[in-house]
């Protein structure tokens, strides 16, 4: 077996070493484009209008949210970094969502989770498109907004697009 030929189980001697054992130039694979995904959890309450059934009457969820972030990866070879997305998440979208009443916090719609992943698609695509993100290519392929873990509604570019 060669020393790059996955074999039964061994201790790692020596780790490999930036500049000695892999060049920059070996850093980045490929120039395609690829999707990395990140998720986040919330807690928040609203009720719907315009609806005879429970959700008529204040109630909350425990939403899960879902990103589809794709680039072309840099020199380095990552073409999203999931630290950037999580700032994106904490400083333009997450504010307006955790632990608050959907209805008041939220432009003027009725808080469906369908109205609510095309209101979350335009922040994180419109943080990706500002001048701060900009440079990194990366676009919003797909959001997914879980309002319990067996319903979600979705909203992708192609879509988007329309």
């Amino acid at each position: 077996m060669s020393e790059r030929t996955p074999g039964p189980f061994h201790i790692v001697q020596q780790l490999q070493v930036f500049e000695q054992d892999i060049t920059k130039e070996q850093l980045r694979y490929h120039r395609k484009r690829v999707m990395v995904s990140k998720s986040f959890t919330f807690d928040a309450a609203h009720h719907l209008h315009d609806y005879e059934g429970k959700c008529k009457n204040l109630h909350g969820h425990t939403y899960e949210v879902v990103f589809g972030i794709s680039a072309i990866p840099a020199a380095n070879g990552i073409a999203v970094d999931f630290g950037d997305i999580k700032q994106i998440w904490k400083s333009r979208i997450e504010t307006y969502l955790d632990h608050r009443y959907l209805n008041e916090t939220l432009p003027l719609m009725n808080t469906t989770a369908e109205n609510m992943v095309v209101w979350i698609y335009e922040q994180m695509e419109q943080a990706l498109q500002s001048d701060e993100y900009a440079s990194f290519g990366a676009r919003t392929e797909f959001v997914r907004l879980f309002e319990t873990p067996t319903s979600y509604a979705e909203a992708r570019r192609e879509w988007m697009e329309e």
